[in-house]
C-alpha cells in the first residue's frame, strides 16, 4: 500500500516514496457530481434567502435594531459566499481556467464569510442577551444602538479581512505532474517556497478557522442563549416555550453544521506532518469534503433561523410579495388594467385607521 509522508514540498500536501505506487487522491466522478448538485442547491437557496433578507431590510424595515443591523451584515457575508460558490465549482472542475487572481479571490471568499458570519452570529447572541437578560440595566444604554452596531460590524469586517490575509497571500494556482502518467493536475491551494513558512501557516490557518470561526462564537452563543433560556423559563409568558424552542434550534443547527467540519479539519491538521497510508488519506479527504458541504449549508439556514422566524420581519416580507404582485400586473395588463391594479395596490396598503403605508418600492 502506498503511503503519504510528511509534506516536504509544502505545495500539494503529499510526497511519495520512489519505490511505491503513487497515491491518487483525486475524487471519483460520482463524488464530483454529487458535490456539484449539493453545492448548486446551497447556492440557489442561499442566494434567494439572503437576497430577500437584504431587500427587506433596505426597502421596508425602516426602524432597525442592533440585531437588524447584524442580520443584514450576516446576509451580506453569506451572499458573498454563495455568489462565489458557482465559480469555485466551475474552476475546480475545469483546472482553474479563470487564472491565479480568481484562485486567490475565490478561496478567500469562504474565509471572509466564515469569520464575518460567525462573529456576527456571536454579536446577535450577545445583543439578545443584553436585551433580555440585562433588560433593566441596558434600557438607557441602548439609545445609540445604531451607532454601536455599525461600529461593531465595521470591526468585524476589518477583523475578517485581516484573518483572511494568509489565505489571500499564500494561495496559488500551480501545476503538478502526475506520477506515472503524462498528465498535469492544476491546483489552487496554499503554496509556500520555504519549509518554515509552510509548517507555520499550515497549522496557523486551520487553527484560526477553528478557534475564531467556530469555538469563540460557539462559547459566546452557549453562554448567552443559556442565560436567555433561564430568563425565559422564569418569565410568566405564553410565548416563552416558543422562544426557548427557537433558541435551541439556533444553537443545535450551528453545532450540527459546523462541528463535523471542524473536527475533520482538526484531524487533518494534526496528521499533516505524519506518514499516512494512501487509503486512510482518501477516506480523510472524503470526510473533509462532506463535512465542508454541511458547513456550507448554514448560509441557507441563517435567513430562516434569524430573519423569517420573526413576526415583524415576516410581515415586511409579505408586503414585498404583495407589492411585487401588484407591480407585475401593472406591466402585464394594458393601460386601463394598470390603473385599476394601481388603485387596488394603493388601497391594499391602507391600514385599519385609514393611513397609507406606502413602501419604498412605490416611492
Amino acid at each position: 500500500m502506498a503511503s503519504v509522508t510528511p509534506d516536504y514540498d509544502y505545495s500539494t500536501g503529499a510526497d511519495y516514496p520512489g519505490d511505491e505506487e503513487p497515491c491518487d487522491l483525486d475524487p471519483n466522478p460520482m463524488e464530483v457530481i454529487t458535490q456539484t448538485y449539493i453545492h448548486s442547491f446551497i447556492c440557489a437557496f442561499g442566494l434567494i434567502g439572503n437576497t430577500l433578507v437584504i431587500a427587506t431590510y433596505i426597502f421596508y424595515k425602516r426602524t432597525k435594531t442592533m440585531t437588524d443591523v447584524y442580520l443584514y451584515n450576516v446576509a451580506v457575508a453569506d451572499l458573498i459566499f454563495v455568489v462565489a460558490l458557482p465559480f469555485i465549482i466551475y474552476n475546480e472542475q475545469h483546472s482553474w481556467l479563470m487564472g491565479p487572481v480568481a484562485c486567490k479571490v475565490l478561496r478567500s471568499a469562504y474565509s471572509i464569510n466564515l469569520y464575518s458570519g460567525m462573529l456576527l452570529l456571536a454579536c446577535i447572541s450577545g445583543d439578545r442577551y443584553v436585551a433580555i437578560v440585562q433588560a433593566r440595566r441596558s434600557f438607557g444604554a441602548r439609545s445609540h444602538t445604531l451607532i454601536y452596531s455599525r461600529l461593531i460590524c465595521s470591526a468585524v469586517w476589518v477583523s475578517a479581512v485581516a484573518l483572511t490575509l494568509p489565505t489571500l497571500l499564500y494561495t496559488e494556482r500551480f501545476e503538478e505532474p502526475n506520477l506515472g502518467a503524462q498528465t498535469v493536475t492544476v491546483m489552487c491551494q496554499l503554496s509556500f517556497s520555504k519549509n518554515e513558512t509552510a509548517k507555520l501557516m499550515k497549522v496557523v490557518v486551520p487553527s484560526l478557522q477553528m478557534a475564531i470561526g467556530f469555538l469563540l462564537p460557539l462559547l459566546v452563543m452557549v453562554f448567552c442563549y443559556s442565560s436567555i433560556v433561564c430568563t425565559l423559563l422564569r418569565a410568566k409568558s405564553s410565548q416563552r416555550h416558543k422562544a426557548v424552542r427557537v433558541v435551541l434550534a439556533v444553537v443545535v443547527v450551528f453545532i450540527v453544521c459546523h462541528l463535523p467540519y471542524n473536527v475533520s479539519l482538526l484531524n487533518h491538521t494534526l496528521s499533516l506532518f505524519k506518514e499516512r497510508s494512501c487509503e486512510a488519506e482518501k477516506i480523510k479527504l472524503q470526510v473533509l469534503a462532506i463535512s465542508r458541504s454541511i458547513a456550507y449549508l448554514h448560509c441557507c439556514l441563517n435567513p430562516i433561523l434569524y430573519a423569517f422566524i420573526g413576526v415583524k420581519f415576516r410581515s415586511h416580507f409579505q408586503q414585498i410579495m404583495r407589492d411585487l404582485w401588484c407591480f407585475s400586473k401593472m406591466y402585464i395588463y394594458n393601460a386601463r388594467s394598470s390603473r385599476v391594479t394601481s388603485d387596488i395596490c394603493a388601497s391594499g396598503r391602507m391600514s385599519s385607521d385609514g393611513s397609507n403605508n406606502m413602501t419604498s418600492f412605490s416611492a
